[in-house]
Formats: C-alpha cells, structure tokens, sequence
C-alpha cells in the first residue's frame, strides 16, 4: 500500500468530514428558525409577496429563474479575493477542483471527474487549441456559469458539466481599470500590470483588456524509486523560470436598427519561458554517491492570434437569428539542452544532448442559432455547429523514438434542438436532441490513421416550485452525455519519456486510433431554498453510468514499458454537494455581517473491471471542501476576507498492477482591502499561506517486476501587493 497513515486515524478522518459537511447545513436550520413568522404575526394583515432586489442579487436571480441547473457566479465575487489569474478563483467553486501543485495553475475538473469530463467554454464556444484558462485574468471575466448537465445548446461533451465563461462588456459610463501588483515568491520577485479600457466610441462599446507579466518561478522536487530489478535511486530537480508574457483580448459591440447586433472579440497572447535547472540522480546501493547530474537549459515560446465574432438579427417580434464565428492560429515552441554528467565512469562521461518539439495549430468554427418564442409559452431553440482543426507537429526526443513529424485534423459537426416551457405555476421543463459527429485523421510515420465518432444524446430538465409564491424550488435533469478521444488519445505514434532505462512508473506513451467515445446516461436532483436577504442553500445529488470508459494501460513493448489508453469496460460515479451562500446575520441576530461562502461535495466512484478496493476513477478524491468568509470592518474603510480549500488524500487502483497515490491539497489564501478612496484601493494577498509539500506515488507489480516511485514537489508562500486604481 502507498497510503502510511494509521488505520485508528480514519475515525478521525470520517468524522472531520462530517463536521465540514455540518457547517454548511447548519445555516438551513437556523435560517429556517429565523424565516419562522414572531409570535402575535397571525393578526398581521398579508400585502403578498414583496421582493426588492439589488444588482448583487441579481446573479442569484439569474441562477433561481434558469430552467436548467446553473450556479452563476458574478463580478463581485469574481474579485473580491483579489487572484492572479481564473484558475485561483474556479477552485473555490462548489465541485471544482484544480489538479497539480498549489500555485501552479493545472487542469479544472468538476465532481473529481478526470481530463476531458468538464467541458469549458468561452462565451458559449469551446476553447480554441492551446488557449488556457490560467491566461484569462479575472478582470477579464464578467461572470462564471457553472452547468452541472448538459443542454443541448452548450454540448453533451458533458459528463462532469460544464463551465461557461462570459467576458467583460464595455459600459460607457465606467472609469478605466488600472492595477500594478507586486509578488513575492521563495525569495523571487514578479511584476504585473493589468489594463481594462471602457471604449467610448459611437457607435461602438467595448472593452480593451491588457496584461502584461514579468515572472519568476522557482521548482523543486525529489523523487524515490524503488525497484527489484533497476535497484532504488533518487532524483532531485531544481529550476528557476522566467516567463514574460502580454495578454490582449477585446470585446467590441456594434448595435444597430431592429435588434441587429455585431460583436468581435479578438484575442492575442505571447508568451516567452526560459528556465536553468539542476538534475541530479543517485544510486542507492553505491552510497548516494551522485550516479549521474545534469543541467538543463528550458526554453519555450507560445503565440496566439483569436478572432471571434457573432451576428445577431431579430427576424421578426418571436424570431431571432444567431451566427458565430471564429478564426485563430496558436503555435507552441519547446527546446531542452541537457548537459549530462556521470562522475562514477571512468574517465568521467560528457553528453550533451537537445530535444525539441514544435507545433502550429489552424482552427476555424461557424455556427448558427434560431430562437422562437411560441403563443403556447413555448421557447424552441434549434442550431448546428461546424468546427475544423489542423495541427502540424515536429518533435525529436532524447531517444530515437521515431517520433518523426504530424499532421493530424480534427472535423465536428453537430445539429441540436431544445424547448424551454412552462407546464404550470409548479412545473416548467426543458427538453432537448443533439447529434454530434467527429473526424479526427493523423498522418504519421506509422502512416495514416482515422477515427469517427458519433452520438445522439436526449436531455430532459425539469423544475418544480412547490409554492410559487416562496423560494423553494427542486431541479430535476436526465441525460446523456459522452467524452470523446482527444488527439493525444488517439496518436498513433510513440513517445519517449526520456528514461534511458525503461521504468513502468515512468513509460513511453503511444495513442490508439480505435479508441471509442465513453457514454454516459445521468440523473441530478437539486434542492435549492433562495434567502430573502440574498444568497443561497443549495443540495445536488447526482449519479452517472458510463460505458466504455478510456484508461491508460502499461504494457512492455519490444524491451521497453509503454503506456496506452484502451476502452476498458464500464464505470459508475455518484456524489453529494451542498452549498451555502449567506450573511452570518441572517442566521444568527447578533452576529456579524459576515459573508459566509462554503461548499462541501462527496464522491465516490467504481470501474467495474479493475478490482477493487479504490477502484475508482482516475484523480476523484473522496471531497472537497472550501471555507471562505468576508468582513467589511464597519467605520473603515478595511476589508478583511479568505478562503480554506480542502482536498482529502486517496489512492486509486488504475489496473491489476498499477496504483496511483495523491496526497493532501490543503490550500489557505487571505487578502485585506484597505479603499484610500472611491477611486483607489490598496490590497495585501498572501496565497498558500501555509505550504505543505505535493505528494503523488505510483507502484507497479506485475509477479516480475515490482516498482513504487514517490515525489515530493515543494510550493511556496506567495505574497502579492497591489494598487487598484480607476481613472
């Protein structure tokens, strides 16, 4: 087993979760004593319902009136923590979790679900090739929606949910956004400066975001390997990166006679990395006299030109036209120059070696969209989607992998309708049809290689209002949704992981072109009760059944440990989340006006043929959990505020012979505020203020050969100064 902890601490560890778990039902009980009418209310004459909103509420309205489940999450909360870039503020979201080192961006999944189960989009449209979410700063974004299953409009590639986000639009009436932060980081300094221009042209409104960042990123990690046939050895890695980088995105909106409506947004993004790093490797049985060091020499170089546009006519008073487009090329360049050294030969060996690896990435996309609003009530909403993408790459690595050059293209196209009506005052419902088809083609050394998948997927929603005059509401949805092969899936060709001697914790890689897509049929069920006060209760339990689910195999292949993904068989996922938006005094009188956000999600998994126990889906812990508060000191101008992130460790057991092992991700970040004046601010953030050290294992025991590899990445404390201005 990799997992150390003492089984008498599992109590322990259960009943810590029921304790976070309490916390966020605890308001539902109390708010419900508070919502009680005062004693002699009975004589008190009924003026009906009254509801007075404010513009921070009106994102909880939007959220309340969706007739699919949606969290929406707007720009008062967006900023209010102060983070670097959108990866910081997608984790504390309820169900989201961000993979990787804490403080070094990683992938964004919802319900622990693995790459390629969330589904992420930008202003309704995927994310072009190459383009990152850590590269959106939060100034940017105007608001997140968050879709926990899938609608036809937005896709089925959908089985975790989908994150929707929507950009910045231009408000005429508003000053300039200037920000200059400083940071601290393990003894590094970094700069950077964001710009949001409001344009103040006729006929045209807008937004013009800049950024620009001077970064420095130290790394360092150690890993122990254990092996009865290579014999134990360590390795440690120190680096230290610089990354300069612009950023540059608008939103221009024309707006014309008849509803007519033209809007661009045009991205652009350079992004410059270079990086000097000490390797060194020992061997255990020699004494820990360093077997091998090398240094290393990283550069790399990203560009990305974007250019989105939509078209919107109303037809007529119930009609109204949509189309999309968008145009853009990324290109990625990567060099590594390793000097190696081995003290231990005699006389000492020298070998310099280069590995390399470029990219250029072409996409294109043209949709279109009819909305009707029928005399019955009914909404219809019908489109189809048409998106293409060419990749060209080269790569030489460390070995002679035969690597060679791509070009590989991806077409997709799909056609959808959906109908939003209401039934009753109790009862509205949502249905909708998709059909989408992609053909992904790669031409190789290995020659040429195709895969076509195809899918129909029915959705149904549901919302019930057991009194249409309270804030009380259940959200029913049943649906099908599916994860298709990636590129990287699907290559046909190997490659090298760079180990001179082939290990099986660290294997080559090879795609596999027959790949099929997972399906998955869902059910979600939420409870939600929305605070007269402002805020939110909120209870999702949902379960998916997959089929035909894709995971990642080691095999030996000519001499050598290879990795390669296979449909392996059938899957089931299930979990719990609550959510409790609110301020502290609607629960309690004399509390505080504390703002309280807090989320607590549990999950579980189960591949049915890999046996168990922890036979779960790859990277699903068992929870997550995030803490966050808010406190505007009264009679000053200080705001006080942060936020806990918890994810628990768990080990899963990939195959018969491999396990995998994530440790303990606990992030806790904290800012203040302090408002100079109406128009300037000053804000003090510390990130990760108590690092603790990123621990992932693996093992492999196939009868033969018997393996564990563990590392250790450490993080740093981050501590980030800056002046928010509007002019």
């Amino acid at each position: 087993m990799l997992r150390t902890t003492n089984h008498c601490l599992k109590p322990l560890a259960m009943a810590i979760q029921w304790a976070m778990a309490g916390f966020v039902v605890l308001p539902w009980a109390a708010l419900a004593q508070n919502a009680s009418p005062p004693a002699g209310a009975a004589n008190a004459t009924d003026l009906g319902q009254v509801e007075v909103r404010g513009n921070r509420n009106n994102d909880t309205e939007m959220r309340r009136e969706s007739s699919a489940a949606k969290i929406i999450i707007g720009r008062e909360e967006i900023q209010k923590q102060g983070d670097a870039n959108l990866g910081e503020v997608l984790k504390r979201l309820p169900g989201v979790t961000v993979q990787g080192v804490p403080g070094r961006g990683g992938a964004i999944r919802m319900r622990g679900l693995g790459g390629g189960y969330t589904q992420i989009l930008l202003d309704g449209e995927r994310l072009p090739p190459g383009f990152s979410i850590d590269s959106l700063l939060p100034e940017q974004v105007e608001r997140i929606e968050i879709l926990r299953a899938p609608t036809a409009e937005t896709g089925a590639r959908a089985i975790a949910g989908t994150i929707n986000i929507v950009l910045r639009e231009g408000q005429k009436a508003n000053p300039d956004d200037l920000k200059i932060t400083r940071s601290r980081e393990y003894g590094h300094d970094s700069t950077s400066l964001n710009w949001v221009h409001n344009l103040n042209i006729q006929p045209l409104t807008g937004t013009l975001t800049m950024s620009v960042t001077d970064q420095y990123r130290p790394d360092s990690s150690s890993t122990v390997i254990s092996s009865n046939v290579l014999g134990d050895s360590t390795r440690s890695n120190e680096s230290l990166g610089r990354r300069q980088a612009i950023h540059a995105n608008a939103r221009l909106q024309w707006r014309g006679e008849q509803g007519k409506t033209l809007t661009l947004t045009p991205f652009v993004v350079y992004s410059d990395f270079a990086g000097n790093g000490l390797i060194q490797a020992n061997r255990l049985d020699t004494g820990g006299v360093a077997s091998e060091t090398a240094q290393t020499l990283n550069q790399s170089r990203f560009a990305m030109a974007r250019l989105n546009g939509q078209w919107a006519q109303r037809l007529s008073a119930d009609d109204r036209l949509e189309v999309r487009f968008g145009v853009g090329q990324s290109e990625y360049d990567l060099r590594m120059d390793q000097t190696l050294t081995t003290p231990s030969a005699s006389p000492p060996l020298l070998l310099n070696t280069t590995q390399f690896q470029n990219f250029v990435d072409r996409s294109g996309s043209l949709s279109s969209k009819w909305t009707r609003a029928m005399d019955n009530g009914h909404q219809v909403v019908s489109g189809v989607e048409l998106e293409g993408v060419r990749r060209v790459e080269e790569a030489r690595g460390l070995l002679d992998d035969n690597a060679g050059d791509l070009t590989a293209s991806t077409l997709r196209w799909a056609a959808y309708a959906q109908d939003e009506f209401k039934i009753n005052r109790h009862w509205s419902a949502h249905t909708g049809l998709r059909y989408e088809t992609i053909t992904t083609e790669a031409n190789a050394t290995s020659g040429l290689k195709s895969n076509t998948s195809s899918v129909w997927t029915p959705l149904l929603h549901a919302l019930w209002k057991p009194d249409p005059a309270k804030r009380d509401q259940v959200r029913m949805s049943l649906t099908r949704s599916y994860r298709t092969p990636t590129l990287h899936n699907l290559m046909a060709r190997p490659v090298s992981s760079g180990e001179v001697i082939s290990r099986p914790t660290r294997p080559d890689r090879i795609g596999n072109p027959d790949l099929r897509p997972e399906l998955a049929t869902g059910i979600d069920v939420a409870f939600e009760r929305y605070l007269a006060g402002g805020g939110v209760l909120s209870a999702n339990v949902f379960r998916r059944e997959i089929t035909d689910l894709i995971r990642y195999t080691v095999t030996q292949q000519n001499g050598r440990f290879v990795s390669s993904p296979i449909n392996i068989g059938d899957a089931s996922t299930q979990g719990l989340e609550l959510e409790a938006k609110f301020r502290l005094n609607q629960a309690f009188t004399d509390a505080l006006p504390i703002d309280i956000r807090s989320n607590v999600s549990f999950f579980g998994s189960n591949v049915k043929q890999v046996p168990g126990p922890n036979n779960r889906l790859d990277q699903q812990p068992d929870m997550t959990a995030n803490l966050g508060a808010d406190y505007r000191i009264r009679r000053s101008p200080l705001t006080l505020g942060g936020n806990l992130n918890w994810n628990p460790d768990y080990d899963t057991r990939r195959t018969e012979q491999a396990m995998f092992y994530q440790g303990v991700k606990r992030v806790v970040d904290v800012y203040g505020l302090w408002r100079i004046s109406p128009a300037s601010a000053v804000r003090l953030t510390v990130s990760n203020l108590q690092p603790r050290d990123y621990i992932t294992a693996s093992t492999f025991d196939n009868g033969t050969f018997r393996e564990a590899s563990r590392t250790t990445d450490r993080n740093w404390r981050n501590v980030q100064l800056r002046l928010e201005m509007k002019i």
